[in-house]
């Protein structure tokens, strides 16, 4: 099935605000080959979102941040989260260049080349948000203090780790948001071949 197999039968508007939540009805062909009755569904409208895993492969080292997160904390959870770097996409700003520019922003950090990883979507019962994601070169040498763009009311901390240390955190639980987990993941099944590849393109350079 594929596209043509879902009528929008009417969509209205909830909320708009940084994000648009909207009431879709809707029906869908089934998989017995009827249609569904018309039924509705609420959804937050996104521009969708980068995530970027900052690599040194020289000292074989990430870059991560930690930050305050209102939907932990209204979970009941831990609020300060570690993560990989993460942004919103702007218009039409293409998702490497995002990744760029939240490099810098959140940790002061100049990508200096991009391996792409994968798009997903992280909630899509409830969300339009499409993530991209990329792993970023970088030179951790002095990374760390505190980013954040004040206009947007962020606290960012900056810590670089050895790529063994966040997987250890990783399998001690100490990880918990999704595009963190994915990415580490991810690195672990690619690091030998990412960090050859990178290490031969600096000497190239």
């Amino acid at each position: 099935m594929g596209r043509d197999d879902v009528e929008i039968v009417s969509t209205e508007s909830c909320h708009s605000g940084f994000f648009r939540l909207e009431r879709v009805h809707l029906r869908h062909r089934r998989f017995d080959g009827d249609w569904s009755q018309v039924f509705q569904r609420e959804l937050l409208r996104t521009p969708g979102a980068v995530a970027a895993l900052p690599y040194d492969p020289h000292a074989d080292a990430v870059v991560l941040v930690e930050q305050f997160r209102l939907g932990a904390h209204l979970a009941g959870h831990q609020p300060w989260l570690i993560e990989v770097i993460g942004g919103m996409l702007d218009h039409d700003e293409p998702p490497e260049a995002v990744a760029r520019r939240e490099s810098m922003e959140e940790a002061g950090l100049e990508v200096t080349a991009v391996e792409p990883i994968m798009h997903y979507f992280p909630t899509p019962g409830t969300t339009s948000e499409v993530v991209h994601m990329f792993c970023v070169r970088v030179d951790s040498t002095g990374a760390g203090g505190i980013h954040g763009l004040a206009s947007e009311h962020e606290d960012i901390r900056v810590a670089v780790m050895s790529v063994d240390g966040a997987l250890a955190l990783l399998a001690e639980g100490r990880i918990v948001n999704a595009h963190t987990v994915i990415a580490l993941q991810w690195l672990a099944l690619n690091r030998d071949r990412l960090r050859a590849a990178w290490l031969r393109d600096g000497l190239a350079a």
